[in-house]
């Protein structure tokens, strides 16, 4: 292990801090990324095959950002070997028999928020939806347009390439033992040895309160809550059905208000339809007739009800860290200088990454950023 000091520590290899060092070595050249596990393992939060990008949230705020994202995964994959975005839009549906309150449910009022800030989205009544996206069977749907898939493992390749080209030392299966403030920056102790740094960036999901109770005189600890999918399963169709259902004629959807979200098929990537049943982070899920993926097929996607349906395993899994307020943690740890934090993506911040990982760069290497994320402060859990 070397004694220079390094310009930037980060604990934790999963996407946000891979983001973090991708955006940090376009300024400076000591970087070491420290991870627990191994980047790309499949147990982590932010690995899977696919993941969502969207930009319908009900919070504007929220909305906004994953616009922002959206610009920067497109610069991000200009160079990649592979695409890592697949641009099919994103489809929020309802049913009156499900929810018959049509005016009350996310489709509608997300539809409202895209419109409110001139994102691209369609409405389509029961006649269009049917015409359009005969797969479903619904009294309405509203389209994201610019949304789409993100292919994980394309994803981490080219970050881990990137990285390598720019000579970030990644350090997998490492313990933090202790964290301690300096006049020069940040001493950590470490399983692999001890290394100075002058910021230190920690995206360590779930394991974040463990780190910061190894950093003396931290009081800051984190209400953070481990959640993952109740359900999820891949539908794969019979193989004169399959053509129904990949990426160039199915978006990515779902059905909030029931805890329902689905992918298409990505040719020669994935084996089916993934529909997956959980308890979404910014609404009340109601209490329906869909009480799991099959029941919803039933309702609303019939033509998959002669798919074999099986259990969406290892790779394809993922588990998320919800916070108590329901916000991101980003920012400054209050008692520490030069030691940031990112944690609490409640289910949806891979598609964030990119903004985050420059942000925390931001804070670290440039004393602050543009963007307004006092709503996201550590501080608020002092």
């Amino acid at each position: 292990m070397s004694k220079k000091i390094k310009d930037l520590v980060i604990i934790g290899g999963g996407v946000m801090g891979l983001f973090t060092a991708y955006y940090a070595a376009e300024l400076v050249d000591e970087i070491t990324i420290l991870e627990k596990s191994y980047v790309g393992n499949p147990l982590t939060a932010s690995f899977s095959r696919t993941r969502s990008i969207r930009n319908d949230y009900l919070d504007p705020f929220y909305a906004r950002l994953a616009y922002e994202a959206r610009q920067l995964w497109l610069e991000f994959q200009r160079a990649a070997a592979e695409p890592c975005l697949l641009e099919c839009g994103c489809l929020n549906i309802a049913k009156e028999d499900v929810t018959p309150a049509l005016e009350e449910t996310y489709a509608i009022k997300s539809f409202r928020t895209l419109s409110e800030l001139h994102l691209r989205s369609e409405a389509l009544d029961q006649g269009a939806l049917k015409e359009r996206f005969p797969q479903f069977v619904a009294d309405l749907g509203r389209l994201d347009v610019e949304a789409g898939l993100l292919y994980v493992p394309a994803v981490t390749q080219r970050l881990q390439e990137v990285l390598r080209e720019k000579k970030v030392r990644i350090v997998e299966h490492v313990e933090v033992e202790k964290i301690e403030q300096q006049a020069e920056g940040v001493t950590i102790s470490s399983s692999a040895g001890e290394y100075t740094a002058r910021k230190l960036v920690v995206t360590a999901g779930l394991g974040t309160n463990e780190i910061l109770q190894r950093m003396p005189g931290c009081r800051t600890h984190f209400p953070l809550q481990p959640d993952r999918p109740s359900q999820c399963k891949y539908f794969i169709p019979p193989e004169h059905k399959r053509a129904q259902f990949t990426s160039d004629v199915l978006p990515v959807f779902a059905y909030l208000d029931v805890g329902i979200y689905g992918h298409p098929i990505y040719a020669g990537k994935t084996p089916g339809v993934k529909i997956g049943f959980y308890n979404p982070p910014d609404i009340q899920k109601l209490n329906t007739q869909i009480r799991d993926v099959h029941s919803f097929v039933e309702a609303c996607m019939p033509e998959l009800q002669d798919a074999e349906a099986v259990d969406v395993q290892d790779v394809d899994q993922c588990f998320y860290d919800l916070v108590a307020d329901d916000n991101f943690i980003l920012g400054e740890v209050p008692e520490y200088e030069n030691v940031y934090v990112g944690v609490g993506w409640r289910g949806t911040g891979y598609k964030y990454a990119p903004w985050i990982g420059r942000v925390l760069m931001q804070l670290a290497l440039q004393a602050g950023t543009t963007y307004d994320i006092s709503s996201f402060s550590p501080a608020r859990f002092r």
